[in-house]
């Protein structure tokens, strides 16, 4: 495969942003093929660079978090406090198809770096804003991560427990990585736009947007005046929603078990047809109004074999099982090597497989993954495709502006 095949060669985007959410829909560009440049802050970088060697993180001896998100970019380091760093970034900008951004609003009314600046020296430019809490309103200047803004403000962080339990927490970039797929989308659209207007535009996203339509099929009954007073409720709630623990401590989950069919099926497997026929338990209706009393009657059933040989008798049944996974069962799942979930990288990144983000296209060639940059590991290189010698990149270095 040769660069100029890949479908965005040739496009050139600045990857002016930090953490996720922002930068990884860049990082979907890179691996369509477009020359994404990614700015940081001279000395430290983006303070994404830390987060698999922070305190709580799974130790490795790779920088396993970087690897994936900022793979196949270049890196140049720029101090946007300095009017030459500015100017720098404002030269890349001129010539650059896609700007992505995630900086805070008032830093880029500070810095002269919102849309209207861009669009100025840019007219065609496709400018891609992240935010916490959106373009407009009283909160559009507040910072927030996805554990905040994606995951508790939105009522996800509150949705997702059990009945007296707290709120539970979120993984590290749970709502980033959807949300870099949202703005990913959105470029993509006012590419297509431009190509058939020529007219550049903004696009944007938030991490708030983001988890409000996670959190659709249940938060859109807010607005049709729904009744959430039993809503999440134990007694009401049906015996396949529940979790059972198996003799080797796994959990198996029976969502999917919906039709009669698959329901006697269940309960023939377990040998408790008996249950059937109990008043609580004989109607559809019953099961659902008496769900805590049924799954109390199935967990020593289900705890006396082990997950295996659960999902064995299951399968031949025909009844719809899934084992709850854990992260320790991806490095042999079938399914993802098969199904490009994850993928080796093309070159020595310290890995044997990295994580591949969810957008397929049947035919359409990607890059392989290659080695995230240092940090400014590319900064001479960029700034002499802008026309700077080396000794004026020595005098700006030594002026700290690179």
């Amino acid at each position: 495969m040769h660069e100029e095949d890949l479908l965005f060669s040739g496009l050139k985007v600045l990857d002016v942003g930090s953490w996720i959410a922002g930068p990884v829909s860049a990082t979907i560009l890179a691996d369509f093929g477009a020359d994404v440049i990614k700015v940081e802050i001279p000395g430290s970088g983006d303070p994404y660079r830390g987060l698999a060697i922070a305190p709580g993180t799974p130790d490795a001896e790779i920088n396993y978090t970087w690897v994936q998100d900022a793979r196949n970019k270049r890196s140049i380091t720029l101090n946007l406090k300095t009017e030459t760093g500015k100017t720098i970034l404002r030269q890349l900008a001129q010539d650059c198809d896609v700007y992505v951004t995630n900086h805070p609003l008032h830093m880029r009314r500070d810095l002269g770096l919102t849309y209207d600046d861009i669009k100025t020296i840019n007219p065609n430019v496709i400018y891609a804003s992240l935010t916490a809490y959106g373009e407009n309103g009283p909160e559009r200047d507040r910072e927030g991560f996805d554990l905040v803004a994606y995951w508790a403000r939105s009522g996800l962080m509150d949705l997702v427990r059990s009945p007296g339990s707290p709120p539970a927490q979120s993984l590290p970039g749970m709502g980033d990585h959807p949300t870099a797929v949202a703005l990913y989308a959105a470029i993509v659209t006012a590419l297509l736009r431009r190509e058939r207007t020529g007219k550049g535009s903004m696009v944007h996203t938030s991490l708030i947007a983001n988890g409000v339509w996670s959190a659709s099929c249940i938060a859109s009954a807010v607005f049709a005046k729904g009744d959430f007073s039993n809503y999440p409720s134990v007694a009401a709630r049906h015996f396949t929603r529940e979790l059972y623990e198996t003799s080797d401590n796994r959990f198996l989950q029976f969502t999917m078990v919906r039709s009669d069919e698959e329901i006697e099926a269940f309960f023939h497997v377990l040998e408790a047809s008996y249950l059937l026929e109990d008043p609580r338990f004989n109607s559809r209706r019953a099961r659902i109004e008496s769900g805590g009393a049924l799954a109390r009657e199935l967990r020593p059933l289900l705890r006396s074999h082990n997950a295996d040989h659960w999902i064995s008798v299951f399968n031949r049944a025909s009844v719809p099982v899934s084992m709850v996974g854990t992260l320790a069962d991806l490095a042999e799942d079938p399914q993802l090597k098969i199904n490009n979930i994850i993928k080796p990288p093309e070159e020595d990144v310290g890995t044997q497989w990295v994580i591949n983000h969810p957008i397929n296209v049947d035919g359409l060639p990607v890059r392989g993954v290659k080695k995230a940059p240092d940090i400014g590991e590319h900064t001479k290189e960029i700034l002499h495709d802008l026309g700077y010698p080396d000794n004026e990149i020595e005098k700006l270095r030594t002026e700290g502006a690179i």
